[in-house]
């Protein structure tokens, strides 16, 4: 079977090679395992909570419909926890779905207000509906999301959106992420804007950015040593989001385990962060990330 279902996770294997799979945890419908030929794409701490009483520390959590914390008290959102409620909530699982690649093979999960977190809606009581589309194919794993405010919504609805991806490498300081030069970029650590003017990103310490209208056309690349390990590609996701804990951040977290997991780790969330959607009643937004295997690199923007 390609697709199997359990209480908790759904599990796709690709039908010309089981070891090429995808496992999906439904509580914050968040991608733990990624797998390609057997090997590991994704970093997930030994400390994460899987049984659905906090988020998931690593894989692909989702964000919706407030990226980190909304500081305005008079907005909405800042009633809800960093990150909003997306990955705090039971998705339903919708089934398999037709692929857009003829070896692909797709599935669904839905989230709406009656089976979202009920905590939440109540401090942010607004109408959506979200319909995540997974598809894996050989080479690579499309996440596709596609935010509605339902046609009898009696207002606006506004939010952000992020794949919260965390990628596993082989060691943080021979690690790079390329063809972001050139892209506006704010500091969360700094707290300053500025052109990125370096070929590629360098790490070693902790790196908390925003690199914001990124062209769609831009394959954004973490390279090992020379070697492309992923490649991302981005449709209506103009945002990137470059991050690294390093070690106090990392000390500081109880999730994150081992402790100096920070080394073999880089989140690279591709998302519509710095500014807010807004959709009226009736209307649809759709995003979209590819992990794949391309190897084009150090491309120029």
């Amino acid at each position: 079977m390609t697709v199997q279902e359990t209480e908790t996770k759904v599990l796709i294997s690709h039908p010309k090679d089981a070891s090429t799979q995808v496992t999906v945890l439904k509580y914050g419908a968040t991608v733990i395992s990624y797998k390609t030929k057997g090997i590991e794409n994704l970093f997930l701490s030994e400390a994460a909570k899987l049984d659905g009483s906090k988020p998931v520390r690593g894989g692909i959590p989702l964000v919706f419909p407030v990226f980190g914390k909304e500081t305005n008290p008079e907005d909405p959102l800042s009633k809800l926890p960093q990150h909003g409620l997306a990955r705090n909530s039971h998705w339903e699982f919708l089934g398999e779905s037709s692929p857009k690649e003829k070896d692909g093979v797709a599935v669904q999960f839905g989230l709406y207000p009656d089976i979202a977190n009920q905590e939440l809606t109540k401090l942010w009581d607004y109408d959506f509906t979200l319909i995540l589309t997974l598809e894996l194919t050989e080479t690579s794993l499309r996440t596709n999301i596609e935010v509605t405010n339902p046609l009898n919504s009696k207002r606006d609805l506004k939010f952000h959106w992020l794949f919260h991806s965390y990628f596993k490498i082989d060691d943080i300081e021979d690690t790079f992420v390329t063809n972001l030069t050139g892209a506006k970029v704010y500091d969360q650590l700094l707290q300053e804007n500025y052109v990125e003017r370096l070929p590629v990103l360098q790490f070693q310490e902790e790196f908390d950015k925003i690199y914001s209208n990124v062209s769609p056309n831009i394959l954004v690349q973490i390279v090992d040593r020379g070697e492309v390990l992923h490649t991302l590609k981005r449709t209506n996701l103009p945002d990137l989001v470059v991050w690294n804990p390093w070690v106090e951040k990392s000390k500081g977290m109880a999730d994150f385990e081992p402790k100096t997991g920070f080394k073999h780790m880089v989140c690279a969330e591709a998302g519509h962060v710095k500014s807010y959607l807004v959709l009226k009643p009736g209307e649809k937004w759709v995003g979209e990330q590819t992990l794949c295997e391309e190897k084009l690199t150090y491309q120029a923007i």
